[in-house]
């Protein structure tokens, strides 16, 4: 199924912005039930080869932060932290979100570790160049998995496509292992943490 995508390099992150690709009937690229299916995913994925709860979330490019209020609500415990660059974000939600302005190539101060590391329909809008010094800066810090939602342009990527950097799925391949990421499905990584606790054929084909 072709993905849904906004573009992010030629929009300002404002109201408008989030209203018209968050929740507009026409535009949207996301609801919070699709939300919820992905966080359900990258919990279940994190969580089994961590052989317990996942208590620390980082998301990368978070937005509003929609991802919080349903990771939350299935792991209250868990603290979460969001970054993105859109002062309006910050501004709104912020406090109590939890999230830093910040972007993919230039973070904030961060946790040694996380147990879930989210960029959720964002790498495609990231430049090269800072897309793999953000992977270099995040790897060593996932201590669980990463849910690295990329796709390449063979995809057939349907939405706006202003902003977005076309890539094939070798270099999405090349980067990631570059950075010492390895495929356990769906969007999933691990680092050198969790590497010995995923088996070859989990990890899939990273040599094509």
């Amino acid at each position: 199924m072709p993905a849904r995508f906004r573009s992010r390099l030629h929009s300002a992150y404002n109201r408008a912005y989030f209203d018209k690709w968050y929740r507009h009937p026409e535009h949207r690229v996301s609801t919070a039930a699709k939300t919820t299916r992905k966080a359900l995913l990258a919990l279940a994925v994190a969580e089994y080869y961590l052989e317990r709860p996942v208590r620390t979330v980082l998301d990368v490019g978070c937005g509003e932060g929609q991802w919080q209020p349903v990771l939350k609500k299935l792991r209250p415990r868990l603290r979460y932290t969001g970054v993105d660059p859109s002062p309006y974000a910050i501004r709104r939600f912020g406090k109590c979100r939890n999230i830093l302005r910040g972007s993919f190539g230039n973070l904030p101060d961060l946790a040694d570790s996380y147990d879930l590391i989210i960029c959720s329909d964002s790498l495609y809008y990231i430049p090269d160049d800072e897309l793999i010094m953000g992977l270099h800066i995040l790897a060593p810090r996932l201590a669980g998995v990463a849910f690295l939602e990329a796709y390449p342009h063979e995809s057939g990527l349907l939405g706006d496509t202003s902003g977005m950097h076309p890539r094939s799925a070798a270099f999405y391949r090349k980067v990631f292992r570059h950075a010492g990421l390895r495929p356990c499905g769906s969007h999933c990584y691990v680092g050198s943490a969790l590497r010995d606790s995923v088996t070859e054929l989990e990890f899939g084909n990273m040599a094509r």
